[in-house]
């Protein structure tokens, strides 16, 4: 037991050791770090981020075609060639489809219409390519006739030469281009009293019509 006169001095000591106490453990805690108040962020500048990965002096952003570790540069996927009747994708995403090219079979023999336009009269006839009939006042030369295989789909078309002679006995070309079988309107003949179209391509010679056939 202590005297009472050093009973007081004692507790004001006790007092104030417990109030240093949590006091001196924080600052032990803190091992030194200072407690100053940190900057302001700056504001974002215009330019490339920096990457801390990036290499000195290169841009901030690396590059897609930069090789990773140990690795060869990423090099663009080639280009897929245009192959007849399969899929390519093009550069937008978009899935193109590649038909295949439309084949022709050349034959040897055009098959025409002619009509009268004064009796009404239709009569069909053969000709040759690269030789020439005549058909009233008309002289018919076929050029080229094509087909298509059976396994597409059918047009028959024909390159034709018409001359016209006239009264006085001129030969003046009348027409000279294409005909299609299935629009016989679409580049037709343009004459007063005759009319001829295209109606068929054979890979026979033409078959000469006697005369009592068309009677």
């Amino acid at each position: 037991m202590f005297p009472g006169s050093m009973r007081t001095p004692l507790l004001a000591l006790a007092a104030i050791l417990a109030l240093n106490g949590p006091l001196a453990a924080q600052q032990s805690w803190q091992g030194g770090v200072e407690s100053q108040p940190l900057d302001a962020p700056s504001a974002p500048s215009g330019g490339p981020v920096e990457n801390p990965d990036s290499p000195v002096g290169g841009p901030g952003v690396p590059s897609i075609m930069t090789p990773p570790e140990g690795g060869e540069p990423r090099q663009p996927a080639p280009a897929q060639p245009d192959v007849p009747g399969q899929a390519t994708v093009g550069p937008q995403g978009d899935i193109e489809v590649v038909q295949p090219p439309a084949e022709k079979v050349v034959n040897k023999t055009a098959v025409f219409s002619g009509l009268d336009k004064i009796t009404g009269r239709i009569i069909s006839f053969d000709v040759s390519i690269n030789e020439t009939v005549q058909f009233g006042a008309l002289r018919i030369t076929p050029r080229a006739c094509y087909t298509r295989p059976p396994s597409e789909t059918q047009n028959t078309t024909g390159f034709v030469e018409i001359q016209e002679i006239t009264l006085d006995g001129k030969v003046q070309p009348l027409f000279g281009g294409w005909m299609f079988a299935s629009s016989p309107g679409l580049h037709g003949v343009e004459h007063p009293i005759y009319d001829v179209w295209l109606t068929d391509c054979k890979q026979t010679a033409p078959v000469i019509a006697s005369p009592a056939a068309q009677q």
